[in-house]
């Protein structure tokens, strides 16, 4: 009988926020993320996924790049055996980097299906908005020489493919990651299908204020990785000067005042804030205690204002490993002054 599967302690998934996009389909408010950071067995993220599902989280948040897609769709297809709806569920996927050529996406789309042993994905983002490829694993000094700046031809190229995808039905929805203002300015102008969400780095040492406004006055949702700053995030991505969320002295405060873990406070902030974050965990305490937090003891007016504060301007995931040739530094891959560094003289 299903309801065998479903746990004592479950979330009822009806308690949990959720958002409307554009489209005018219904995206949970908070999700799991499945990238292990090169460091956590697929086995044991998929097993994390299925009891999650069963236990009231209906958002997973997967990727190509990550390389556990198959063991997920073996956890998907349990929980659906388990009496879960696939309608109930919203199972996002990204296509990687190498895959952005012509005839690729759909390539990289198929594949993710018949992994995940789904007919459909919820959302499909563009996981990177440029084909520099790095290998699994690598190290922060990896390079391909074959890497290139923003070529806005080229992404529109790809973008027309994920355009297709929404038309045969293999994808309900399309999104980007990883982008800046003055790419998406463009990617507005010239889509055809505009994207549905935005998936951003997003926690209370790095609220990217500007791009958050300007995604809400485009009609676009916002999904935050990285909510608790990311604490077991690869060593490539770190930096001496980073900033630990958790130890914000605002953070701490406000974690304080609800008797809560920082972690689940970040968490609040992301909520409260009206985004939709997507914290990974394979430990049954934690992830239980994050869909908690989307609904349970949230955070007042007040108690946001002073998390504003804890902005740092700390990106963690800089990107060193998509850089080009030429490029002075990872802020080239982020448009710091408002433009696209290396586009309109790469090549000539």
């Amino acid at each position: 009988m299903a309801e065998n599967r479903i746990p004592a302690d479950a979330v009822n998934p009806a308690d949990v926020p959720y958002k409307t996009l554009y489209t005018g389909a219904r995206m949970p408010g908070l999700g799991i993320g499945t990238f292990g950071s090169d460091s956590v067995p697929g086995e044991k993220i998929a097993a994390a996924v299925e009891d999650a599902v069963l236990s009231g989280y209906r958002m997973v948040d997967c990727g190509a790049c990550y390389g556990n897609e198959q063991l997920i769709g073996e956890s998907l297809e349990h929980v659906f055996e388990a009496g879960i709806k696939r309608e109930d569920l919203f199972i996002i996927s990204k296509v990687w980097n190498d895959m952005h050529g012509k005839g690729d996406v759909l390539l990289a789309c198929a594949k993710t299906l018949r992994d995940l042993r789904l007919d459909y994905l919820d959302m499909y983002f563009v996981h990177w908005p440029f084909p520099n490829y790095h290998a699994p694993g690598c190290d922060v000094d990896a390079r391909n020489p074959e890497s290139r700046p923003y070529i806005h031809e080229e992404f529109m190229a790809c973008w027309r493919q994920m355009e297709r995808l929404v038309d045969m039905g293999l994808v309900k929805q399309i999104g980007v990651s990883n982008v800046t203002i003055p790419k998406l300015k463009l990617i507005l102008r010239d889509c055809r299908i505009k994207p549905a969400v935005n998936e951003m780095e997003l926690h209370p040492a790095f609220q990217q204020e500007e791009l958050y406004n300007f995604c809400r006055e485009n009609g676009i949702e916002i999904i935050g990785y990285c909510p608790i700053g990311s604490p077991a995030r690869p060593e490539r991505d770190r930096m001496p000067d980073d900033v630990v969320d958790t130890q914000l002295p605002e953070v701490q405060a406000v974690a304080k005042a609800h008797g809560d873990h920082p972690a689940v406070t970040c968490l609040k902030w992301a909520v409260k804030r009206g985004h939709t974050p997507i914290p990974f965990s394979t430990t049954r305490k934690n992830y239980m205690s994050n869909l908690r937090a989307s609904f349970e003891d949230p955070i007042t007016d007040e108690e946001l204002e002073l998390l504003k504060k804890a902005e740092r301007g700390c990106r963690l995931v800089k990107g060193h490993v998509f850089l080009w040739e030429g490029a002075k530094d990872w802020q080239d891959l982020w448009d710091i002054d408002g433009t696209i560094p290396g586009w309109n003289g790469y090549g000539k």
